[in-house]
C-alpha cells in the first residue's frame, strides 16, 4: 500500500515540475518552440472509491407539443358535450376534439364561446394530438368561411398557380445565341 502511495506522489510531483518548467520556459522565450513532454498517468487502483453517480431522470414529455405542428381539421359537428369541453367532428370516424383555456374559438370573425357550437354546423380549425392520444383543440373557427377568408383563399391559390408557372418556365429550356439560324452579319 505504502509503495503505490509513494508511486502516485512521484508521478504527481514529475507532472508539477514538467507544467513549471514549460510555463516558465514559455514566459522566458515565447518565439521559441518547446519540446514535448508525454507524461503518462499512474494506472488506477481497484480499490480507490469513485463516487456514486445518479443518472438523470429522462425528460418527461410535456403535456403540451410545442415542438410539433399543429395539425388541421374540417367538417361538420357531430355532437357537443359543454360539460366536458368537447365535440366531435364527423359521422363514422368521428373524432373527439378537446377545448382548453388555450383553444380559440371564433364565428364570422368574432370571438365565439362553446354554446355557439350547433350540432351539423360547419367547423375547421387546428390540434395538436397529446402523448395520451387526445386531440386539444388550438384554434376553432364556426360557420361557413366569410368573404374575406373566401378572398384570402382565392389570393393565395393565385400566388401559388404563378409560382408553379415561373418554375415551369425556368425549367423550359432556352435557346442560347450561339445556336441561332440567322445568318450574322
Amino acid at each position: 500500500m505504502m509503495n503505490k502511495i509513494s508511486q502516485t506522489l512521484i508521478v504527481s510531483a514529475s507532472i508539477v515540475s514538467v507544467c513549471a518548467a514549460s510555463s516558465l520556459a514559455a514566459v522566458t522565450k515565447p518565439s521559441s518552440p518547446s519540446p514535448t513532454l508525454r507524461v503518462t498517468p499512474a494506472p488506477k487502483t481497484k480499490g480507490s472509491p469513485s463516487p456514486k453517480t445518479t443518472p438523470s431522470p429522462s425528460p418527461q414529455p410535456s403535456s403540451h407539443p410545442a415542438a410539433t405542428r399543429p395539425l388541421p381539421f374540417h367538417g361538420l359537428i357531430a355532437a357537443v358535450d359543454l360539460k366536458a369541453k368537447t365535440f366531435s367532428v364527423g359521422k363514422e370516424k368521428a373524432r373527439v376534439f378537446k377545448v382548453t383555456n388555450r383553444t380559440v374559438l371564433s364565428k364570422a370573425g368574432a370571438a365565439a364561446t362553446m354554446k355557439d357550437a350547433v350540432v351539423n354546423e360547419e367547423i375547421r380549425g387546428s390540434y395538436w394530438k397529446m402523448a395520451d392520444g387526445t386531440l386539444e383543440a388550438k384554434t376553432v373557427k364556426l360557420g361557413p368561411k366569410t368573404d374575406a377568408e373566401k378572398a384570402a383563399d382565392e389570393k393565395a391559390k393565385a400566388r401559388k398557380k404563378e409560382k408553379e408557372n415561373a418554375t415551369e418556365m425556368n425549367a423550359m429550356p432556352s435557346v442560347s445565341p450561339s445556336a441561332s439560324t440567322s445568318p450574322k452579319p
